[in-house]
């Protein structure tokens, strides 16, 4: 089945540069600087020091807005240092002494804010046009370690939905695969901290442990021991990550990771390391399947004494839909900071539809509550039950 590594953004349109930190303050500071520099000159103009010539000040308003806002902004600084100018001049009656001066700082802020505007333009158009093409490359890079998911696999039908935030060129950590063995239909959903090389790096080194071990392993928690073994082996070589990774990655380097395997039984195991727990939509109610026994994620086993030796099961009947997601989903948040909330938003959708349509529901829900912001990457997987093969199994904690 199709997956969709898109931007839920606007074609064409840019992140603000400086986001966070002390540099969106610094931004901010570039922002307000061309209207400081005009009620400066004003505060001058309308105190006794006013003889001092300003318009030359005032017409480099303009270029300066140029540097952080568009064309909106450059006409608003010229707009302001305009009425500087007028104002000045009224105060200080010097519309018939002094007339060919202020009609030359009119010129003057007339041609600078023009071609403000035209480079501005031209600058940005460049800019985006750089970093759409970083994006294509760097989204390709995470569709080629993200295939798509196999519209039927076994039991289950299945479909797969990725969308990518819109933060630069930035690829994000979000893994998923979903694979047919002897063991049944087995699939993992997982989230790497962080973004960009190291994390890409990370999710190809989870998913290449997968692929391998589920074909091999009877076991479904000895597949997640795999994963978690092959990352700190990554993490161990040296020269893997750069010295400025380094740090961030041998003290807060993690990975959330959920396995499952349906076989062919009215059951699904799961392995949860630290992940959300999948939603399953039984009859038009939804019902989280939370672990009974919490286990940490990957690269963080240290934090606890001995591991559960078996997954936990949970009944997986003909008709129910059992949908895996990565924390992006459910920390979608909007205007006023509230949660998507999926379960509602799930059981909103038709019965009717497709796997791949329900997901596609769920992506039009998730950019509606968003109004397209999205924040963190979304990674979903949604299967449905097709056939029984024997007796329902009770729960049993792992």
């Amino acid at each position: 089945m199709r997956s969709h590594p898109r931007s839920p953004v606007r074609p064409g349109a840019s992140s603000r540069p400086g986001a966070g930190g002390h540099g969106a303050v610094l931004f901010l500071l570039e922002q307000c600087a061309p209207f400081v520099i005009a009620l400066g000159v004003l505060g001058i103009e309308l105190s006794p020091a006013h003889y001092l010539v300003t318009g030359p000040v005032l017409t480099t308003t303009p270029a300066l807005a140029a540097l952080t806002m568009g064309p909106k902004g450059i006409l608003s600084a010229a707009a302001v240092a305009v009425g500087v100018n007028v104002t000045s001049a009224t105060y200080n009656q010097s519309w018939g002494t002094q007339t060919q001066l202020i009609i030359g700082n009119f010129l003057g802020l007339i041609v600078v804010s023009v071609a403000s505007v035209i480079l501005s333009n031209a600058v940005r158009t460049r800019r985006q046009g750089e970093l759409d093409q970083v994006r294509r490359i760097a989204v390709a890079a995470q569709e080629v370690v993200l295939r798509p998911v196999p519209e039927l696999l076994g039991p289950v039908r299945a479909a797969s939905l990725c969308l990518a935030a819109g933060t630069g060129a930035l690829v994000g950590g979000d893994l998923y695969e979903a694979v047919q063995t002897r063991y049944g239909v087995r699939l993992i959903v997982g989230d790497v901290r962080g973004k960009g090389l190291s994390a890409i790096r990370a999710v190809a080194v989870a998913l290449g442990a997968f692929r391998e071990a589920v074909h091999y392993e009877a076991e479904v928690q000895e597949v997640m021991n795999h994963c978690a073994a092959a990352l700190r082996r990554e993490a161990a070589v040296p020269g893997t990550y750069s010295q400025a990774e380094l740090p961030e990655v041998l003290m807060e380097g993690f990975t959330t990771a959920l396995i499952a395997q349906v076989p062919d039984e009215q059951v699904v195991h799961l392995v949860n390391r630290g992940h959300p727990p999948p939603l399953v939509l039984r009859e038009g109610k939804v019902h989280a399947l939370m672990p009974a026994s919490p286990m940490p994620p990957l690269g963080l086993e240290d934090l606890v004494h001995g591991l559960p030796a078996k997954p936990e099961s949970y009944p997986f009947l003909p008709g129910d839909r059992l949908l895996f997601y990565t924390d992006g989903v459910i920390e979608a948040r909007n205007r006023d900071n509230d949660f998507l909330p999926l379960p509602e938003t799930m059981e909103k959708i038709p019965a009717s539809t497709s796997p791949q349509e329900f997901l596609d529901e769920l992506h039009k829900a998730l950019i509606r509550h968003t109004e397209g912001r999205l924040t963190d990457d979304v990674a979903m997987i949604l299967i449905d039950r097709l056939i029984s093969a024997g007796p329902v199994s009770e729960p049993q904690a792992g």
